[in-house]
């Protein structure tokens, strides 16, 4: 999504979010109050507080667009690109008739519709764009197929070149991190391990050495991550689909979850080390043994130096992002504020927050949310970004042709101090 239109979006979404945030408020409070008074709620109340809050996760997508404007718009393009080049390549896209230049501006404008009908929806589109999808509604539905001596032959059954998938969800912190690349099986970067103490001396006083500073190295190897997959020879020469492209996209969205996954919760043997797992990266109780609460959400927040906080981000999966929702503090302001009547996202006491999928849900013993400066915590070192081979060797007597992917990097916290995790105990 380009800049202008997640402006656009979200200057559509303003009073749907501030009117169902202060819904929300409502109801919450009312729950809480019922609590308090019989300890427990009225199912009613709950009911109503789920489908509220139904309404405000449906623009936590939006949301994450808006934190991460730089990277989605960057792959909105690409995508956008992609399906420009598709069509161009479509016998029929100059049906309409005209000049060349028509027929491209009719597409481009087609093109646009589209992709602002599945982002914002038919009825949020402006005059002309949705002229646009109504003329190619129109056009389809002019030829008669109640028949077939009347039409029907003319009009056969659509094959639909798109295959249906479930979403995979990605991590996005990617965006998050500092990301290096290198041409040697490691990097190497400088650490100061040690720092001096100042000392205060007299007048006339001896000065003695002031002992301390130390220095390190912090290395960081490239792993591989690798995917093999055989597909018949029959299927490649007979499929309707371009396998080989079709095979590339599945093993970058892949690649992408692997390496996502391995940042949170990595090993860090034979693979990226994840933040979960660094034994220096401190912990901060919820002060709750099953739950998550307001107290242990305020401390994480201070738990880290003022230099990390200025630039530091919430991270935390879908569920753990409705259940902070609710909290207030000790003054009753709740902690989950909507930025997007601002033009900002949507914080956490004051701080941003992403949703990541690899993060663990809400438990005993659990780390449901880190708080930290991201680029200063962690670093990740790529070395090769993708290399695909295309075997038709090895298979070839079972009819197979082999493909093999391969992508080598590797990542690791390299400042714990910058980052800290929230941890479901007493």
């Amino acid at each position: 999504m380009e800049p202008e239109e997640i402006k656009s979006a979200v200057d559509k979404a303003v009073n749907p979010v501030m009117t169902a945030f202060e819904q929300f408020k409502a109801a919450n409070d009312a729950r809480l109050a019922e609590i308090e008074k019989k300890g427990s709620a009225d199912p009613l109340l709950d009911e109503k507080l789920g489908k509220i809050e139904k309404r405000l996760g449906d623009f936590e997508g939006l949301n994450q667009k808006l934190t991460l404007a730089e990277g989605q718009a960057k792959a909105a393009r690409e995508a956008a690109d992609r399906i420009e080049v598709a069509m161009a390549r479509i016998p029929g896209a100059a049906r309409g008739g005209g000049s060349p230049g028509e027929v491209k501006q009719r597409a481009n404008d087609w093109l646009r519709s589209v992709v602002s009908a599945h982002t914002l929806g038919i009825p949020n589109l402006g005059a002309e764009q949705r002229k646009s999808i109504e003329d190619a509604i129109a056009e389809y539905k002019s030829l008669n197929v109640s028949s077939d001596t009347a039409g029907g032959y003319l009009a056969p059954l659509e094959y639909v070149r798109e295959i249906i998938k479930g979403v995979t969800e990605q991590s996005p912190v990617r965006a998050l991190v500092r990301v290096r690349t290198t041409a040697a099986k490691s990097i190497q970067i400088p650490k100061r391990t040690g720092q001096f103490a100042a000392q205060w001396v007299a007048e006339q006083g001896t000065k003695s050495e002031t002992t301390g500073l130390a220095y390190g190295l912090e290395e960081i190897p490239a792993h591989e991550i690798f995917a093999l997959i055989d597909i018949s020879n029959q299927m490649l020469e007979d499929s309707a689909f371009d396998m080989e492209s079709e095979l590339r996209m599945e093993a970058e969205e892949q690649f992408a979850v692997a390496e996502g996954a391995a940042v949170i919760s990595g090993s860090g043997v034979g693979k990226s080390q994840g933040v979960l797992v660094h034994g220096s990266v401190a912990e901060t109780n919820s002060g709750s043994a099953a739950a998550i609460t307001a107290d242990g959400v305020l401390s994480l927040f201070y738990g880290i130096k003022t230099a990390y906080a200025r630039a530091a981000t919430w991270g935390m999966n879908r569920s753990t992002i409705g259940a902070i929702r609710k909290l207030k503090d000790g003054d009753g302001q709740y902690l989950w504020s909507p930025g997007l009547a601002n033009g900002v996202p949507n914080s956490i006491n004051g701080a941003p927050y992403v949703e990541l999928p690899d993060m663990p849900d809400i438990a005993a013993n659990a780390y449901p949310v880190v708080f930290g400066d991201w680029r200063r915590a962690y670093t990740l070192v790529d070395r090769i970004s993708m290399e695909f081979l295309r075997d038709p060797y090895t298979q070839a007597t079972g009819g197979n042709v082999r493909f093999i992917f391969r992508r080598r990097q590797g990542g690791q916290v390299v400042l714990p101090e910058a980052i800290r995790k929230l941890k479901i105990a007493a």
